[in-house]
């Protein structure tokens, strides 16, 4: 396994996983697929099901050649898709949307809204096309609102001495997302991070004080 290798796509399928695969390997992409299972996020605490994920994973240094890939495979496949599909419907600020956010759609979606939005005369250009990718990477960079609801929740469990205070503590410190661009960022502001390493070392020394004094009796008895 490369360590230097982190997740491109994920899929709930292994077919799903397989097909991107036999795409990369096409364009000569290395890669690796990785069974996982969904890890715990301490947002997503009371509804987050644990199962199993399908992960492709390539190098953050390829990440622009495999997007390039994807969509001149689904240039070619364009002519193939029927009047049904539910893009023709979209509106031409909901088709602009689909380019604008492309991280969030396939390359498929990406490439058929943007000839849609042609065929209704409002071509965009490759360099609107980069403009576009170049504002949402930096928007994408931005740390999600503030966690006070976890920071809370943290103190209280680090207090408390529970496992679940260091967690929270760690995951807000440490967590990274990975932008389109294979670049990694944190997940959370500084201001939160602070609060995450707070809560992570209370905890810590909280747990560390409880064991001893749950085990101090043993050790006078023994004595």
């Amino acid at each position: 396994m490369n360590p230097d290798f982190i997740t491109y796509q994920k899929f709930n399928d292994p077919a799903l996983a397989e097909e991107l695969a036999e795409q990369l390997k096409h364009y000569q992409i290395k890669y690796i697929i990785e069974e996982q299972s969904r890890t715990f996020d301490p947002t997503y605490a009371f509804n987050n099901e644990i199962s199993t994920d399908w992960a492709v994973k390539i190098s953050p240094a390829d990440f622009e050649k495999a997007n390039q890939s994807l969509l001149t495979d689904e240039r070619e496949n364009i002519t193939e898709i029927g009047s049904d599909y539910y893009l023709f419907k979209f509106t031409d600020g909901e088709l602009m949307e689909v380019i604008t956010k492309a991280d969030e759609w396939s390359a498929f979606d990406v490439v058929l809204a943007r000839k849609l939005l042609g065929e209704r005369g409002k071509s965009i250009s490759d360099e609107a096309i980069a403009i576009l990718k170049n504002k949402r990477i930096e928007e994408l960079k931005e740390p999600d609102p503030p966690q006070t609801y976890w920071i809370f929740i943290g103190y209280i469990c680090a207090i408390c001495g529970g496992l679940l205070g260091i967690f929270i503590g760690w995951y807000l410190t440490t967590f990274k997302k990975t932008l389109p661009n294979g670049e990694k960022v944190y997940e959370y502001s500084e201001r939160d991070r602070k609060h995450g390493r707070a809560i992570f070392y209370i905890g810590l020394i909280v747990l560390v004080f409880c064991v001893v004094f749950k085990l101090a009796p043993i050790f006078e008895n023994g004595y």
